[in-house]
C-alpha cells in the first residue's frame, strides 16, 4: 500500500471564543482561507495541486454550514479546480479529516490533500445545530444520555479521580502551555490572523491563564453538580445506566474543563510522489489510524479502546510510543488515559493541551497532530500518538513516525 506523509502542518491561534475574544469578528470561512493560504504559500503549490480539501467542523449551520471546505477553497487562494469536503465526528473532525486523507492517500485516490478543520464557537455556539441524541426520546432514554460534563464527571466517580489530581493536571498544562510559548516551540506552525490591512489581529493562543494555581482553582464551584442533581436531574439518568455507583462526585469547573476558543488548522498530505513534484520533504509518515464506538452514556472514555485498538492492529505496544497528544477535553479524560495505560505523565501532552490553550471543536484533531509533529521533531523522538474522546461515546486515534 503507497504510504501517506505528512509534508506541513499549520494553525491559527486560539482565540477566546466571545463577543470580547480577538477573533469574534472572524468568519470561520475567513479563518478556514486563512489557514489554506498559508499552506499553499509555504510550499508553494499551483494549479489542481491536491485531489481535495477535507474539512472537519462539528457546528455546521449558519456561517459554518453548507459545506464550508468548498466554501473555503472558494474564499481562498487555491485553484477551483480543487474541491471540499465537509465531515462531523465531533471533537475528533479535524482528525478524521487527516485520517480519511491519509487512507485515500494510501488506496490510491489522488497523489495529495489538504486536510484539517476550524471551529468559530463565539460567533456558532455549540450545540445551535441540534442533535437527536439529544432531543429525541426515541434515543436519548435508550441510550442514557447525559450532558458531556455529567460523563465527565461520571468517569472521575467510576476510576476514582479526585478533584485535587483534575486540578493539579489543569495547573500543570497551564505552566507547560506558557513555557511551550516563551520557549517559540508553537513557532513553527503559528499563522497569525491579520485584518483586511495586514494588521495583525491575533498571534498567540489568547485563552492562557499562565498564573492558575491550586488555591484559584479551588476556589471555583463545580459546574455541572446543579443539572446532575437538580432538574433535570441527569446524575439519576446515569446512575441508572452505573447502578453500581452510588453518587457522582462533580469535580469539573472552567479551570479543569477545556476552554471555548476559536480557531483553524489545516495538514498538508500526500504520497513520495507529490514530493517529489512539489519539491517538498516529508516530516512524518502516517502509520496508523483507527476509530471505534463506545458506551454514549460515560461517552468520553473512547481514548483508552481506540488506542488498545490502534496499538493491536499494527503490531505495536503502549512502550512503542516516545510521545502522546491526549485532548484534554476534561482533566478525567487525560487521567484516565494515563491510568490506564500507565504512562509517565512526562510524555503526555509536554506543551499543555485543551485546558490551556481550548479547544476549537473541529479544529483540535488537526492542532494535536501538527502539535505531536513539532514536539517529535524538537525532542528527536520519533513515534507520536495523537487521541481524542468523542461526543455520543466514541473514540480517535492517529500514529505518525517522523521521517
Amino acid at each position: 500500500m503507497t504510504e501517506a506523509y505528512i509534508y506541513d502542518a499549520v494553525r491559527s491561534p486560539r482565540g477566546k471564543g466571545r463577543k470580547d475574544g480577538s477573533l469574534h469578528e472572524v468568519t470561520a470561512l475567513r479563518l478556514s482561507a486563512g489557514v489554506l493560504n498559508a499552506l499553499k504559500a509555504r510550499n508553494n503549490l499551483e494549479g489542481h495541486a491536491v485531489e481535495d480539501v477535507i474539512w472537519g467542523n462539528v457546528t455546521q449551520v449558519m456561517e459554518q454550514g453548507g459545506c464550508l471546505a468548498r466554501s473555503a477553497v472558494l474564499a481562498s487562494d487555491l485553484d477551483q479546480s480543487i474541491p471540499g469536503l465537509a465531515i462531523n465526528r465531533f471533537c475528533a473532525s479535524g482528525m478524521e479529516a487527516v485520517n480519511l486523507a491519509a487512507n485515500q492517500v494510501r488506496g490510491g485516490a489522488g497523489d495529495g490533500y489538504i486536510a484539517g478543520g476550524v471551529e468559530m464557537m463565539g460567533r456558532v455556539p455549540m450545540g445551535s445545530d441540534g442533535a437527536a441524541i439529544a432531543a429525541d426520546p426515541s434515543i436519548a432514554m435508550e441510550t442514557y444520555f447525559v450532558p458531556q460534563g455529567i460523563s465527565a464527571d461520571l468517569i472521575a466517580t467510576k476510576y476514582g479521580f479526585t478533584r485535587d489530581q483534575a486540578d493539579a493536571l489543569a495547573v500543570e498544562s497551564q505552566r507547560r502551555a506558557k513555557k511551550a510559548w516563551d520557549e517559540g516551540r508553537f513557532a513553527r506552525s503559528i499563522v497569525p490572523v491579520m485584518d483586511q490591512n495586514g494588521l495583525t489581529i491575533l498571534d498567540h493562543d489568547e485563552y492562557m491563564r499562565p498564573g492558575t494555581d491550586m488555591q484559584s482553582l479551588g476556589a471555583l464551584n463545580a459546574s455541572f453538580q446543579m443539572m446532575g442533581e437538580q432538574m433535570p436531574g441527569f446524575d439519576k439518568v446515569a446512575l441508572m445506566k452505573y447502578p453500581e455507583i452510588e453518587r457522582i462526585n462533580h469535580i469539573h469547573h472552567a479551570g479543569n474543563s477545556s476552554g471555548i476558543v476559536d480557531g483553524a488548522a489545516a495538514v498538508l498530505i500526500g504520497n513520495r510522489e507529490f514530493g517529489e513534484k512539489w519539491g517538498l520533504k516529508p516530516r512524518a509518515r502516517i502509520r496508523a489510524t483507527a476509530k471505534i464506538g463506545t458506551e454514549p452514556t460515560i461517552m468520553l472514555t473512547g481514548p483508552v479502546p481506540v488506542t488498545q485498538k490502534i496499538l493491536a492492529d499494527h503490531g505495536m505496544t503502549i512502550g512503542d510510543i516516545d510521545l502522546f497528544e491526549v485532548n484534554e477535553a476534561f482533566a478525567s479524560v487525560v487521567l484516565r488515559f494515563q491510568q490506564a495505560f500507565d504512562v509517565d505523565p512526562g510524555k503526555v501532552n509536554v506543551n499543555g493541551g485543551s485546558i490551556a490553550m481550548g479547544h476549537p471543536l473541529g479544529a483540535t484533531g488537526a492542532i494535536i497532530i501538527g502539535t505531536l509533529l513539532d514536539e517529535l521533531e524538537r525532542s528527536d523522538k520519533e513515534v507520536g500518538l495523537a487521541t481524542l474522546c468523542i461526543a455520543s461515546g466514541m473514540g480517535a486515534a492517529t500514529i505518525i513516525e517522523r521521517v
